[in-house]
């Protein structure tokens, strides 16, 4: 009989969109796969992944006691009634109330801590009720990734985690074989391209602000943003301020798209000043692995995927002035200049941020909690 492995996030968006590979690797060894979130129009989707979808409701921006206490229940009912070998937990509600629901399931748990947000960073009661919960969840977890250094590190001092049983992984990885190098569009004006969530937190109001400089120093460019508006967040731009901008002049929004990589190849240059404690952004491994040069913020997880002034340029958060004096610099490159530094991110991504970094700690995380030899490895007594 198959192990089963219930994995868990805040979407099916979210599951679809950056596990996909993750399911599709455990899968191909055997597991039974119950991929579980709340239903959106991309729950449907996941069957093709070869796992089998449940959904399960979750007030994901809430803090109501009474709805997170059903949120338990659920957990607590999804575990018993599908009796799953490990549970998965990603994301602030599968990692707390998931982790608990197994815990008291005897199941095992492995998370996966990917960028902390604005909590983290604002402090305040709700700082605190989340650090309580995240040491209160974590407490018997099996295996605790994390996307970055920083974001472990914080949780080790903070005494949220047994340092024992963590480690970090690339971020989510990227799938090489999906993201490759594309040449740049050489058409002028340049297009800079930010891809995100339309929040302030990523950056979103600093990058207008940027465009609008350029438009007074009379540098020619497009700038675009490309995600999802009005979510379900309270630091969420409304659709009244995007159309404000754009009917200014100085942005471009290109609403949603399930083809990234599309978009990503009509772009010169992809920009996240995000001053958000993130994981490791998805859309800057996918742009670096498609030879995009890169301008992002100096913080938390984003500094990572830079090498300053070698695959992109590190830009001061919250901060329109020094985001523009960057944008111009790229600007002011000739194409040959950007492909080589696009040509580096790519290089940087094969030997840091391949998916099968990602996969492979997983597949061994799973094993050792279920007490499986890994079969690619020896034991040293037979060799």
């Amino acid at each position: 009989m198959s192990a089963r492995v219930i994995i868990s996030l805040n979407t099916a968006w979210n599951l679809f969109n950056f596990r996909s590979g993750l399911i599709r690797a455990l899968v191909s060894h055997g597991y039974d796969v119950i991929a579980v979130a709340p239903a959106d129009e991309y729950a449907h989707q996941l069957a093709a992944l070869g796992c089998r979808f449940v959904p399960l409701p979750m007030d994901n921006k809430g803090t109501h006691p009474g709805r997170d206490l059903l949120l338990l229940w659920r957990f607590v009912r999804l575990m018993r009634k599908e009796r799953p070998d490990v549970f998965l937990g990603y994301t602030v509600k599968p990692n707390v109330y998931g982790s608990l629901g197994a815990h008291v399931s005897g199941v095992p748990v492995i998370n996966n801590v990917a960028g902390l947000g604005t909590v983290f960073i604002k402090g305040g009661w709700l700082n605190w009720l989340v650090r309580a919960s995240y040491r209160v969840a974590l407490a018997r977890s099996r295996k605790v990734f994390f996307q970055n250094e920083d974001d472990r590190q914080l949780f080790i001092t903070g005494g949220l985690v047994d340092s024992a049983c963590t480690d970090c992984l690339p971020g989510s990885g990227v799938d090489l074989k999906k993201f490759v190098p594309a040449h740049l569009p050489g058409i002028s004006p340049i297009r800079f391209l930010l891809i995100a969530r339309m929040l302030w937190d990523k950056g979103v109001g600093e990058y207008v602000e940027a465009a609008r400089l350029l438009k007074r120093r009379g540098l020619n460019a497009e700038v675009c943003l490309l995600g999802f508006l009005d979510v379900q967040n309270p630091a969420a731009i409304s659709k009244s301020k995007m159309d404000e901008w754009v009917a200014e002049g100085v942005v471009r929004y290109l609403g949603v798209s399930d083809s990234v990589r599309e978009e990503i190849a009509q772009a010169d240059c992809v920009v996240l000043p995000s001053f958000y404690r993130e994981g490791m952004p998805r859309t800057l491994l996918e742009a670096a692995a498609m030879a995009r040069p890169i301008i992002t913020t100096d913080s938390v997880g984003c500094r990572d995927v830079v090498d300053d002034g070698v695959n992109g340029f590190l830009c001061r958060p919250r901060d329109a002035s020094d985001l523009a004096d960057k944008m111009e610099r790229m600007i002011s490159m000739s194409q040959t200049e950007r492909e080589a530094m696009g040509l580096c991110g790519r290089e940087k991504v094969e030997r840091e941020f391949d998916e099968k970094i990602v996969i492979d700690k997983y597949l061994s995380a799973i094993e050792a909690v279920l007490g499986k030899t890994n079969p690619t490895v020896m034991p040293v007594s037979a060799r």
